[in-house]
């Protein structure tokens, strides 16, 4: 398999400059330029923002898969065993990654909590995302640090979840994960970028930007959108004049 592709969780980390671009555009626009590139379905369904604090997450994905819960196996003492696999991802989790969590999108019991997540922000990871609830949400909310999931719920995990494997290639939201993708994530929610492709997105993502920004000043100004948005030869010429760079067809 290529270096940097799915299922690549040791690839070569971010240069400080892919990050840097990240934290500085949209989930929009790094939507667009994976649509742009036939990639249709790498937004995550049903994960919101819990936290207001954190700024924009930006990491590779650190994976935790949940089964449903059985009752026999499912019960408070199995998190006296280290081995655990939620109990072992919070202890392991390496600094700067996001951990992502398959709760199957179920939302009826928590599949973390603060004291959990405390841990994991103390220990330098970039944040949590999952398809299903946490625990503690009110203390949660209070967190500077990014936070995604569906919503609240009370109830232990070991209610309805089991917890099976780490970094091992997931569905969170509807979207496949696999250990070391990209995983940003902003106001809006948070998109999936596959590790091989984070650069590119990432350059054309600033390029879309600085285009729109001055789209958005022209809009304001009164034009309109038909030959700006997008661009005819008279707006691109204009913008290049402006920039110095001949901008791409954006929509």
């Amino acid at each position: 398999m290529p270096e940097g592709r799915a299922g690549d969780a040791q690839a070569a980390p971010l240069s400080p400059e892919t990050f840097a671009r990240l934290k500085a555009c949209s989930t929009a626009t790094l939507t667009t330029q994976l649509f742009k590139r036939g990639l249709h379905n790498l937004f995550i369904q049903g994960a919101c923002r819990q936290t207001r604090g954190g700024g924009t997450m930006v990491g590779p994905a650190t994976t935790l898969r949940y089964i449903p819960a059985r009752e026999d196996l499912d019960t408070l003492n199995v998190f006296e065993d280290r081995s655990h696999p939620q109990r072992r991802v919070v202890e392991d989790i390496p600094p700067g990654h996001v951990l992502v969590m398959d709760a199957r999108g179920d939302t009826r019991a928590a599949s973390a909590g603060h004291i959990l997540l405390t841990r994991m922000h103390v220990r330098g990871a970039a944040g949590v995302v999952t398809d299903g609830s946490l625990r503690d949400l009110p203390e949660i909310s209070e967190m500077d640090w990014p936070v995604y999931a569906a919503g609240g719920a009370a109830p232990t995990n070991l209610i309805h979840h089991h917890a099976v494997d780490i970094d091992t290639p997931i569905a969170c939201g509807g979207v496949p994960v696999f250990p070391g993708d990209i995983v940003v994530g902003d106001a809006e929610g948070v998109v999936i970028l596959p590790r091989h492709l984070a650069e590119d997105v990432a350059h054309d993502a600033v390029a879309q930007e600085s285009f729109e920004a001055f789209v958005l000043e022209e809009v304001r100004a009164g034009r309109s959108i038909f030959g700006l948005y997008p661009p005819d030869e008279d707006t691109k010429r204009r913008y290049e004049a402006l920039s110095g760079v001949r901008p791409k067809t954006h929509g």
